[in-house]
């Protein structure tokens, strides 16, 4: 979700430098950088290490409330993204939303979609193993009740992305903040923009044809 269908990365960045900030600390951007992708636990730590005084529970829940003020002013959503979620959906293709971000974020997210496009949600606080743990998009899958293999997976990080190939969907990465090395075990895009379903099947059928 976040770096994929919204470009909250800097809402992130912001929450994660004020909170740090506000215990004396200093946070740089690349530091912020090392926590795209990772789940909240992890980051919380992390946080806690730069002088954060806060339990990681308090710590991650003040971080998600700043992200959700700021995209209830503002969604910032990433290009293609949309059109490519609401031609999905029309298309009648089942689709799972899988965010380590909480699920209070996710909903919000998705309620702000202008068609509801995901079936289910998969979030940070729903899964024992984060990501680049397989169990987020195992998890997906099951509450799709497919199997998943026969899923595409779309990230714009590297732990995400390790998180889905390793649960064996095809994975497509989108680079956004970090980039995303070329690799036979995924392809990569440039952007969303003007990526259909099409698209996506060829993908598949290249990904599956190779393997067999």
């Amino acid at each position: 979700m976040d770096g994929t269908i919204v470009d909250t990365e800097p809402y992130w960045m912001r929450a994660e430098t004020l909170l740090v900030e506000s215990y004396g600390g200093t946070w740089s951007h690349e530091e912020a950088l090392s926590l795209v992708g990772q789940g909240l636990w992890h980051s919380a730590r992390i946080m806690q290490s730069k002088g954060v005084e806060l339990g990681e529970d308090e710590l991650i829940q003040t971080l998600t409330t700043s992200v959700m003020e700021q995209i209830r002013v503002e969604v910032p959503w990433r290009p293609g993204a949309l059109e490519l979620l609401t031609e999905l959906h029309a298309a009648g293709v089942r689709s799972a939303l899988v965010t380590m971000s909480l699920r209070s974020l996710a909903e919000l997210v998705v309620s702000l979609m202008p068609v509801p496009v995901f079936e289910t949600i998969v979030s940070g606080d729903d899964v024992t193993h984060s990501k680049p743990h397989p169990e987020p998009y195992l998890r997906g899958a099951e509450l799709l009740g497919v199997d998943v293999t026969e899923c595409v997976a779309i990230e714009d990080s590297l732990p995400g992305l390790a998180s889905a190939v390793a649960s064996g969907a095809v994975s497509i990465g989108v680079p956004h903040m970090v980039p995303i090395d070329e690799s036979d075990s995924h392809t990569i895009w440039p952007t969303l923009a003007g990526r259909t379903v099409s698209h996506l099947s060829d993908v598949y059928v290249a990904a599956r044809s190779g393997s067999e």
